[in-house]
């Protein structure tokens, strides 16, 4: 049977204890009988169940032309209990307890870096734990109970009230409040209705509803988090490699001072070369580079881990490293400032011909102010034209045959004539009220234009006003002409506005605000994936597409601007906190080893063996525990 890192620990602190009581003893001049053999079989016992793994690991890394934080605890252990084991056949004193202690006390830095560890993953455990195991589905006119895993895409199921979401889908029928803040954060409960989604493992509040599921297994908001959050805090940031890079000189450096440390006691100081090996093993043990070796990789768990909590997913701790040093962040603006709905707020020229033209074009485009042409003609009742030819044309809209003409939407480049002055007037003015205006023409003559707005959230203004007084520079790229962008800007604080990009060019703006330092990306649309993917960050809105998803480096659940600022705040206390542990680490070696050498040994302050066992530890521990208060941090 294999043991635990826990039961071996028991097995040493029991194996120790005769050990532990004739150091009592020591004082009072009292030996326990055959105290020798007793030694000797206890630390044995403690070898083989204790220290074994730490030799196994130092000898693996050995074969490979290698050396390892094990490798100090191995030697340290080896040297004492081997020395101790020559000592006893030739009689002289013996030195098991430090071999043993040496042991016990690795062992108890190693349990309680699992227990912390542990700790840091719980929010994990908890997130899994939120699924329900089955829910009601409607099958034959019936609702039945079924178990979670065989639900399938389009099943209708029933939440009552207080029940909780059992899958992502979308509101049938009902009208409820939902309390999403597993997922997003945010602790106001969410009215739901009819075509509203949902995510699963949220909790429905106080009516009911009968939801489509649109996703099931890994393919829901819950599940993606999970992953995400286990591949972050599993991931390499870039200054760990700077740690690696210590620890591989670290350790032959260590092994050098300890046995300059054993020359220079037994050769100048005339010591003993007992006294001088119980230095050298100090020196080994109490510098093993644990805690440096911990540094980054428990800050970045717990960083992530309360990350998630609250709605912001950092998939790869490289991104911390980078937002360390942001110089500006560039905002998609459709769907990520503004709402993302536009819609039709004037029009102007003959309303029923216009968005009849209008309406029967943007019904086979994919645009977002589409869908806003095609509502209001609904809403209107206006009979749609039937189209042939339809050609959408990148970047200024779309055209194509109604009744045998040629008709088109977009801007004035699809227009072969001038427009009218007095259309032009007005397309001024609701420009300068940040209204998108198009063009409706027929054979190459506007007849007509439409306004469209597409409000900024509430929230956008407040979040860039708090990046702009963190000192970093913030761009808004849009596709719309640069009237309505400046009126959009302006309402939000935006401090430089880049109008008329098309979509293929964003990546490119990019590019060029990279030549000033480090660039973040926001964005939520496919078009926006080139951009999130270029950018030194790319910030994805959690209510995006999923390829924008895919691209950027950190997910926003919940679709608010304000998650931006509290993601770079986070990154920020994260890697600050890594900076801050593996500058105590290298501290703790640099006081440690002169101490442990017997500098100061000239006024009293030295460290056996297993006391330096015991301060290593815990050097361990001081670094976990510095990783833990991360969960405590303001985000002001």
């Amino acid at each position: 049977m294999r043991l635990t890192l826990q039961r071996r620990f028991w097995i040493s602190l029991i194996f120790t204890l005769p050990l532990l009581i004739q150091m009592v003893l020591m004082p009072f001049h009292i030996m326990m009988p055959g105290y020798t053999w007793i030694a000797f079989l206890t630390t044995t016992v403690v070898m083989v169940v204790g220290a074994w793994p730490y030799w196994v690991s130092a000898w693996a890394a050995f074969l490979r032309h290698n050396a390892n934080m094990n490798t100090l605890v191995a030697l340290g252990t080896i040297i004492a209990y081997a020395y101790s084991i020559f000592a006893m056949l030739t009689g002289r004193d013996v030195y098991f307890e430090s071999a043993a202690f040496i042991a016990l006390f690795v062992q108890l830095g190693d349990m309680m870096e699992e227990r912390m560890h542990n700790r840091a993953s719980n929010a994990l455990k908890k997130l899994l734990d939120l699924q329900v195991k089955a829910a009601w589905v409607l099958k034959d006119g019936q609702y039945v109970e079924t178990p979670i895993d065989q639900i399938k895409i389009g099943d209708v199921v029933r939440v009552k009230p207080g029940e909780k979401i059992p899958l992502d889908g979308v509101v049938v029928s009902g009208d409820s409040t939902v309390d999403e803040s597993m997922i997003t954060g945010e602790s106001m409960p969410v009215h739901k209705g009819v075509g509203d989604e949902v995510v699963g493992s949220t909790m429905n509040a106080d009516g009911a509803l009968t939801i489509k599921v649109t996703k099931v297994g890994d393919e829901t908001m819950l599940a993606q988090i999970v992953e995400m959050v286990k591949k972050a805090q599993t991931s390499h940031a870039p200054i760990q490699n700077l740690t690696d890079r210590i620890s591989q000189i670290f350790v032959p450096a260590v092994l050098i001072i300890a046995i300059i440390t054993f020359a220079v006691w037994v050769t100048f100081f005339h010591a003993s070369m007992v006294q001088g090996m119980l230095y050298a093993v100090a020196v080994i043990v109490i510098a093993c580079p644990c805690a440096l070796g911990l540094a980054t990789p428990t800050a970045l768990m717990v960083g992530t881990g309360r990350a998630a909590k609250m709605g912001i997913l950092i998939k790869d701790g490289e991104a911390l490293e980078v937002i360390d040093d942001l110089k500006a962040v560039i905002f998609d603006k459709t769907g990520t400032i503004t709402v993302g709905k536009p819609v039709v707020t004037d029009v102007v020229g003959d309303r029923k011909k216009v968005l009849s033209i209008a309406a029967g074009l943007e019904d086979q485009s994919e645009h977002p102010l589409a869908s806003a042409v095609v509502q209001q003609a609904n809403e209107d009742q206006i009979e749609v034209q039937p189209v042939t030819e339809f050609e959408a044309v990148r970047g200024q809209g779309v055209r194509g045959k109604i009744n045998g003409h040629q008709a088109f939407v977009g801007s004035e480049r699809l227009a072969k004539e001038e427009i009218d002055s007095e259309l032009a007037k007005q397309r001024e003015q609701l420009q300068s009220e940040a209204k998108t205006v198009v063009l409706v023409g027929v054979d190459d003559k506007v007849i007509g234009l439409i306004a469209i707005q597409d409000s900024p959230k509430p929230t956008s203004a407040e979040a860039i006003q708090q990046l702009n007084n963190l000192g970093l520079e913030t761009i808004m790229l849009t596709g719309d002409n640069q009237t309505v962008a400046e009126a959009i800007g302006k309402q939000v604080g935006i401090q430089k506005v880049i109008a008329g990009v098309l979509p293929n060019e964003k990546a490119t703006y990019v590019k060029q605000a990279q030549e000033k330092g480090r660039v973040a990306f926001v964005g939520d649309g496919i078009n926006d994936a080139p951009a999130l993917t270029t950018a030194d960050v790319g910030i994805a809105m959690g209510s995006g597409t999923d390829i924008a998803i895919e691209s950027g480096e950190i997910v926003l659940v919940q679709n608010d601007l304000r998650g931006v600022v509290k993601a770079l705040a986070m990154s920020r206390k994260t890697f600050q906190r890594i900076k801050l542990n593996l500058f105590w680490s290298l501290i703790y070696n640099v006081i440690g080893i002169p101490i442990a050498a017997g500098v100061f040994a000239g006024i009293g302050l030295v460290l056996s063996p297993e006391f330096a066992a015991l301060a290593m530890a815990f050097s361990s521990v001081s670094v976990i525990t510095s990783s833990l208060l991360l969960n405590r941090v303001k985000l002001d």
